[in-house]
């Protein structure tokens, strides 16, 4: 099985403590992270996630250790959450305000998956942080809340 992971500099020595394969893997340095590509039929055995099917249809559940560096690293999780599956907005709204129509913007996060399973990850982890979260419909949770932006914008940051 092949698996490319894209880490952040800073974290991408952390992969060998992670229990990663022993195999030789190859970096590719991009903006902003470098791309870790190792072939290794162990891949599975690490991540069950990553099995057969779609992910919306099977069950998605981390494993104990995995638990364990989610607890320890929520906003990382988060991170990668929303960079993968999700965006950062500008939302927009008009209000009539003494007989006038003014539009009013603010910034917003989304994140979008089929998956239950991820979406109950997702939601954990925000309760976890403190992250007021709403959902609108059964595949987005948005974060309106000023508040709560402003978390996310100090420990996300942009997509590269």
């Amino acid at each position: 099985m092949r698996r490319r992971l894209a880490r952040s500099d800073r974290r991408l020595r952390g992969s060998d403590a992670a229990g990663a394969p022993r195999q030789q893997g190859v970096r590719v340095q991009s903006a902003g992270c470098q791309y870790v590509t190792c072939c290794s039929k162990h891949w599975p055995c690490l991540f069950p996630q990553h099995g057969p099917g779609k992910k919306h249809d099977r069950e998605i559940a981390l494993e104990p250790w995995q638990r364990r560096i989610v607890d320890a690293h929520p906003w990382e999780f988060i991170r990668g959450l929303i960079h993968s599956d999700g965006c950062r907005i500008t939302n927009w709204t008009t209000r009539l305000v003494a007989g006038e129509t003014k539009r009013y913007e603010y910034p917003r996060y989304f994140f979008t998956n089929k998956s239950s399973d991820i979406m109950r990850l997702f939601t954990d982890t925000l309760d976890a942080v403190g992250v007021d979260w709403k959902q609108p419909n059964s595949r987005n949770i948005s974060v309106a809340k000023k508040a709560s932006v402003a978390l996310l914008d100090a420990h996300v940051g942009p997509k590269y």
